[in-house]
């Protein structure tokens, strides 16, 4: 989530025409690799999977000395930093790969990840993993009523009224983490219409060292009726504006978004909240969503309409 210099797109950008295979015959005929089978990026990092590597490099002995070597072998040719991924089942290696010099990046799932900055003469440039996790809440307003949808979890110290919400996952929407995380707490169906307010957070207590972004959506209802979640939710209920605002305390946060809702039901949200726009993304193929005030989209309309 920060500016990174240098190989911040490591794992996107491959020159696949750069791969290394080394195979040397013994005298038995056997292949033996004298280095790993790696992938060059365009930032001159080598990436390795040792998944794909020959069993024959996996005994500790071999994998040692294949290491050591290709380490020797790709800082002669200039490369700045090597990548190595470690299936969890060859979790063994990791103690060879430490003493060698490697040291842990980030791990998920099945696997891990680690490296090592070549250029001892220079600060490593590698970029850390995640430097924030993301939370989205939705509030869900009724037009008709002026209420909104709030929660009380069951795991929480405190019984203060909140928006439902949670952690968004892998690829997915600001604004679908919302409605799903909605749908899943309470029961309700719902249409993101655009980002109310954001807020950073540092020293995050259960962010495991990272920060927080926690964005809220601005949400319209399509069901009504509550269905809380047993696991998660002790109380969830439909509240007027006014009796939230004097929940006591009542946090930052929540006391902004009620003020910009208030503006929006007075001004109309297109005044107020973050709408996402589809774009096309420099990346072929690709799409992104860019959130910005319809301001600027309005003004776009009436030039084109004016010059057409």
């Amino acid at each position: 989530m920060r500016r990174l210099c240098g190989l911040h797109s490591h794992f996107r950008h491959l020159r696949l025409g750069r791969m290394r295979h080394v195979r040397r015959l013994t005298a038995s005929g056997c292949r033996w690799l004298s280095t790993l089978d790696g992938v060059e990026d365009r930032y001159r990092g080598v990436h390795v999977d040792l998944a794909k590597q020959p069993l024959d490099t996996q005994s500790p002995e071999s994998f040692q000395k294949v290491l050591r070597d290709s380490v020797s072998e790709w800082k002669q040719d200039g490369c700045v930093a090597i990548w190595l991924r470690v299936p969890i089942l060859a979790s063994s290696l990791i103690p060879i790969a430490a003493s060698e010099g490697f040291e842990f990046h980030h791990a998920e799932g099945d696997y891990s990840v680690l490296c090592q900055w070549l250029q001892t003469d220079t600060h490593s440039r590698l970029p850390p993993f995640a430097t924030h996790q993301v939370g989205v809440a939705g509030c869900v307003l009724r037009d008709d009523t002026k209420e909104v949808i709030v929660v009380k979890d069951k795991h929480r110290s405190h019984t203060l009224w909140k928006f439902p919400g949670g952690l968004s996952e892998v690829g997915e929407d600001i604004g679908v983490t919302a409605e799903r995380e909605v749908f899943e707490e309470t029961g309700v169906k719902t249409e993101c219409r655009g980002i109310l307010a954001f807020r950073q957070q540092h020293r995050h207590p259960g962010a495991f060292g990272r920060s927080d972004l926690y964005f809220v959506c601005h949400l319209v209802p399509l069901t009504f009726d509550l269905h809380p979640c047993a696991i998660e939710i002790d109380e969830c209920r439909w509240i007027g504006l006014a009796e939230l605002e004097h929940q006591k305390p009542l946090p930052a946060l929540m006391l902004r978004v009620l003020q910009l809702v208030r503006q929006g039901l007075h001004d109309g949200f297109e005044n107020v909240v973050l709408e996402p726009e589809n774009c096309k993304s420099m990346y072929v193929g690709n799409m992104f969503k860019m959130y910005n005030t319809p301001f600027l989209r309005t003004r776009e309309a009436v030039g084109e309409a004016n010059t057409g």
